[in-house]
């Protein structure tokens, strides 16, 4: 039994239904693997993400269940990661944004001291990724980065490859398991085009281990699932991400997604990372806040929190973009990448209301 991973709350055990097949019978990436992308016995498949996290083990059993060989990383570092691909012969191999973004920060003097030519596949999820950062690794690896979304719950997946992305940009797919469902705070069905909770139906039966009440509020009448992620569907059935639920800010009555601030200020040269939460204020509730661990030898002061505040604005809307930037030297991340927003709000929580 897998347990989801924690950032937006306690970790929720998610206990499958039993198949009564033979043990390894359900190993469903494992054809996904051979099937969509090549795997065989002589690929060699890199896991930069700790293995006791879902998407990492199940790729790992996969790629053992189909007798190729698995390289796993102890630690992400992104020369350590070019320098495995390089050494291993890499053939298949799984990444989240964050790790793009710290790849695409290696110096290119330094990029080009490695041959990644091996990598056959580079597949890609966890989080949704900026469209500049995915942009510039395919303009770096080339159209061999495939996408997919999908959960610990497993109520379903969609997967996209570089050239339909390339085509419709910022989309994480079609479905290949399961039906997507767009719907309102009220469970009615949206149209294209419009935000709402992502539901699947036919997907994989679970429960949440020892809680009927989790379990019963991510389901519909009809026995659609749901995580709590927000998206839409465009006219041919293709999903966007927008954000989570929990993550959402309600700021003077407008509900803000920080993760559209986020994609913006992680394109900015002087910021390594960043995120954006919503904190209490006395007029508007929330006011949004963008903590930001600034690139190597940039001092974050005012300066800096005026110009990202002003690039943010120049791509989106003003109530979507900060009105106050704190600065850290890190951020709290799970390792295989994984904002943990829940610390920092709580932080600021207990900080703007004691």
């Amino acid at each position: 039994m897998l347990y989801s991973s924690g950032t937006t709350g306690r970790p929720k055990g998610v206990k499958p239904s039993l198949t009564g097949k033979p043990l390894g019978a359900t190993a469903t990436v494992a054809r996904l693997m051979r099937r969509g992308f090549g795997v065989t016995e002589s690929s060699v498949f890199l896991s930069p993400a700790p293995y006791y996290h879902a998407a990492p083990m199940k790729w790992g059993h996969g790629i053992t269940v189909l007798g190729g060989t698995l390289v796993i990383m102890e630690k992400f570092e992104a020369e350590k990661a070019l320098k495995a691909i390089d050494r291993y012969k890499i053939t298949h191999s799984q990444w989240v944004p964050t790790m793009f973004h710290r790849l695409l920060e290696v110096p290119d003097a330094v990029k080009t001291q490695y041959d990644l030519s091996s990598m056959e596949v580079a597949v890609h999820a966890a989080a949704p990724c900026p469209i500049p950062t995915k942009r510039e690794m395919i303009d770096w690896w080339g159209e061999i980065i495939y996408e997919f979304y999908s959960c610990t719950e497993g109520i379903g997946v969609t997967f996209t490859d570089s050239q339909t992305w390339l085509q419709r940009p910022g989309t994480v797919g079609r479905p290949l398991l399961g039906e997507v469902h767009i719907v309102d705070a009220e469970g009615r069905e949206l149209p294209a085009g419009t935000d709402g909770l992502v539901y699947f139906s036919g997907g994989v039966p679970f429960s949440y281990h020892n809680d009927e009440n989790k379990t019963r509020d991510s389901h519909t009448e009809l026995g659609w699932a749901t995580v709590g992620d927000i998206g839409h569907l465009d006219e041919d059935g293709y999903l966007y991400l927008t954000d989570h639920q929990s993550n959402m800010i309600i700021s003077g009555g407008v509900n803000v997604y920080p993760q559209e601030a986020e994609n913006v200020l992680s394109t900015h040269p002087r910021v390594a990372d960043v995120a954006v939460i919503g904190t209490p204020h006395p007029d508007l509730g929330e006011e949004v806040r963008a903590i930001i661990q600034p690139a190597a030898g940039i001092l974050g002061d005012e300066e800096l929190a005026r110009e990202v505040i002003a690039f943010c604005r120049e791509q989106l809307s003003p109530i979507k973009c900060p009105r106050q930037v704190d600065f850290r030297d890190n951020l709290p991340r799970e390792p295989n990448g994984k904002l943990i927003k829940r610390l920092l709000r709580d932080e600021y929580r207990q900080a703007l209301t004691t």
